[in-house]
């Protein structure tokens, strides 16, 4: 976990136009205009100097300080036909932290340097906007920690829909970044964590993440054979499914015990699925989408995972296993879809 990508590596793929640097950067803050990364085409990013984002009624203006880079970009990057090009600048990032830079009119509670972070919509740039609704206060003793609460609260929410309770078996499927937090979560709320993925590395990490046991997701039927020997029957009582794909979905639904819970916590983002609705009904599952779209449940779920991290509860930083310079959200966005050994997150400085 600590094979972390530096700043000034290079990886094949995906490079943006150079950095504007050092007196240049300034000179652009001076003159009321901001760096920000520009998806122009499939496949091709570009660095453009544009016009700082102001803040309106109930907003605030975010200095950045980073973003995470979410899974959800990658149909964009990649290219949809249902995808218009080019992307306003600083889209799809939305996983961004920083400081207050500016506040808008009639917002209380924050104030110019606060350090926040915040559910927006172009946060891979220097600066952004969001509704002071939509901004988390982040306290002083996360100093600089990075804090990417948006994905934070995903796990978090989805956590709160899986009613995991002390004793259960608990199936997580698939350690990336979420399934790595679910794992965590749920092994301290007192579960006996079974960890189920497709890379070595990932069952190391889910081991380190409080998982009791790990299963390599190689084979359909061992898959099921080594679980259900593991609890001692037909299923686990909660499984949750963060893959995002038909096959672990087939098996999360044949690992969840009768009157048990499938989390639906993978993101299903290339197409419709099938399901054996004649195991479910046989089965009485209880089958939960995780997702939220209400921005008032992620603000919750971004304070939650604030507070989480913060008391110590929950440590995400060994999972953000690469961090690149904003000149590099093309990179960052080819190792998120190669998803070498090693890779689990990546962040984008700005």
């Amino acid at each position: 976990m600590d094979a972390h990508l530096a700043v000034g590596e290079r990886t094949p793929g995906g490079a943006l136009a150079p950095s504007l640097g050092g007196s240049e950067g300034a000179a652009g803050e001076a003159a009321g205009t901001m760096r920000a990364a520009v998806l122009a085409a499939p496949g091709r990013i570009e660095l453009a100097e544009v016009a700082r984002p102001e803040p309106g009624a109930g907003q605030l203006r975010v200095r950045l300080e980073g973003s995470g880079v979410c899974g959800s970009n990658l149909p964009p990057f990649e290219g949809r036909d249902w995808f218009q090009y080019p992307f306003a600048p600083g889209a799809p990032g939305h996983e961004g932290w920083g400081r207050v830079d500016a506040v808008g009119s009639g917002v209380t509670g924050f104030a110019e340097g606060d350090r926040v972070a915040l559910l927006s919509e172009r946060a891979y740039a220097e600066y952004d906007v969001a509704d002071a609704v939509n901004v988390v206060a982040l306290p002083p003793a996360l100093g600089r920690t990075p804090l990417p609460a948006e994905p934070l609260a995903c796990a978090m929410n989805a956590f709160a829909r899986s009613d995991v309770r002390a004793g259960q078996n608990v199936v997580v499927l698939g350690v990336g970044f979420l399934g790595a937090l679910l794992t965590a979560l749920a092994a301290d709320a007192g579960a006996r964590v079974i960890a189920v993925s497709r890379r070595a590395f990932s069952l190391d990490v889910a081991r380190q993440m409080g998982a009791h046991d790990t299963v390599p997701m190689d084979d359909h039927w061992r898959v099921l054979e080594r679980v259900r020997g593991l609890v001692g029957g037909e299923g686990a009582e909660r499984v949750i499914e963060a893959v995002g794909a038909q096959w672990p979905l087939d098996l999360a639904g044949e690992l969840t015990a009768v009157r048990g819970r499938l989390v639906i916590a993978g993101y299903h983002q290339d197409g419709p699925r099938q399901v054996n609705m004649q195991l479910w009904n046989w089965r009485g599952l209880d089958v939960v989408n995780a997702h939220e779209r209400d921005p008032a449940v992620y603000a919750a779920g971004m304070r939650a995972a604030v507070e989480a991290v913060a008391s110590g509860r929950l440590d995400p930083s060994p999972l953000y296993t690469h961090t690149l310079p904003l000149d590099r959200l093309g990179d960052a966005m080819e190792l998120m879809a190669a998803r070498p050994d090693g890779f689990l997150k990546a962040l984008v400085t700005a």
